[in-house]
């Protein structure tokens, strides 16, 4: 092979690692977004409640 090819192959592989890092961490992610969406949704149900 080629150097340049054997640059290239690299990059790939580079980029699919950093795609699978990235994958791994949105979906543990998740659950953090869902937990501060509650949460926010919790605090906005009390102002509510205090301003009745």
């Amino acid at each position: 092979m080629t150097p340049k090819k054997l640059m290239m192959l690299g990059a790939i592989k580079l980029l699919l690692i950093g795609l699978a890092i990235g994958i791994v961490f949105s979906l543990y992610g998740c659950n953090t977004v869902r937990g501060v969406g509650q949460d926010i949704e919790k605090a906005g149900e009390a102002i509510q409640k205090s301003t009745r």
